[in-house]
């Protein structure tokens, strides 16, 4: 995916500036008002609940700001549907549709652990056009939108200058399924830390995604994520002028799951390194085993 597609997504759709800055403050609003639900429940949670696979928690936090966020965008956008990660689609399906990730890094949230996110994507047609995502205990709004720019709070961004792996910084993430699954990306990390200055686990893909964008990090790549994970992200790195496909190869398709977002340096040596790392054989899943029981 070329850093043009948000862009070019948001001229298909026929919006123009006015309707791009109106829709953009919608999802910055939106994002705020999550993030600022999930600090007022921040370390007091009642109520952690497994939907059923080792680590995929849900909280009251979660729905809450989820009911809450939805109901924002209902009631400012009335013609676009919206798909939550909680409640699913609400609304007739359409070209245009926001992507709503309340709670990105409920298992870090639940544990106290201060990176997570309300994340708010608006698509066309499944591709990212604009979004805002709310990093709350940083103190932190990422927004950006075509024609308009990128930002952290009111300070504009861009991707880092890295021009080589050896010297880079990445991070990645490890789907709910690693357990029972080869393609579970365990090679992958094990392969690229020897290749870089080192890979972090963040445990959020919006936060990951918004790290690329302002160049804290220079490159990501992970599967087994969801378009709400991904579709406010995939804008702001793009228009902070990365670049977003899948990997090892291939456009990126947000149905698809898998992502691969970095600075330009970078990109192509990532590819390549990716292409390279053959599944751990024989590795013992222990936790899936244990769980299935």
């Amino acid at each position: 995916m070329s850093k043009s597609n948000c862009s070019t997504a948001a001229r298909m759709a026929n919006l123009n500036i006015d309707q791009l800055k109106s829709l953009l403050n919608v999802s910055k609003a939106a994002a705020k008002k999550g993030g600022d639900i999930l600090m007022s429940y921040y370390g007091q949670l009642n109520y952690i609940h497994s939907k059923g696979r080792v680590g995929d928690l849900v909280t009251e936090a979660d729905i809450e700001c989820e009911k809450n966020v939805i109901n924002y965008l209902k009631d400012q956008t009335p013609e676009i549907s919206i798909l939550g990660e909680e409640s699913g689609l609400n609304g007739e399906i359409d070209d245009l549709c926001w992507c709503v990730d309340p709670l990105d890094g409920t298992t870090n949230y639940a544990h106290g652990y201060p990176f997570f996110a309300t994340s708010i994507g608006l698509t066309w047609k499944d591709i990212p056009i604009l979004g805002a995502i709310s990093i709350p205990f940083m103190r932190e709004l990422f927004w950006g939108a075509p024609h308009i720019g990128v930002y952290c709070n009111n300070a504009p961004i861009k991707v880092s200058s890295s021009s080589a792996l050896i010297d880079s910084l990445l991070v990645t993430g490890f789907a709910y399924d690693r357990f029972t699954r080869k393609d579970n990306n365990y090679a992958e990390f094990n392969w690229l830390t020897h290749k870089t200055r080192g890979v972090r686990r963040g445990g959020a893909a919006a936060v990951d995604l918004a790290y690329i964008a302002c160049g804290r990090l220079d490159g990501y790549w992970e599967r087994g994520l969801a378009k709400w994970d991904l579709a406010a992200g995939v804008a702001l790195v793009e228009l902070a002028g990365g670049i977003v496909t899948n990997y090892p190869d291939k456009d990126f398709a947000l149905e698809s799951g898998r992502v691969l977002a970095s600075n330009p340096g970078i990109h192509k040596e990532l590819q390549i390194e990716l292409s390279k790392v053959i599944p751990l054989e024989g590795f013992s899943y222990g936790a899936s085993e244990k769980w299935e029981h």
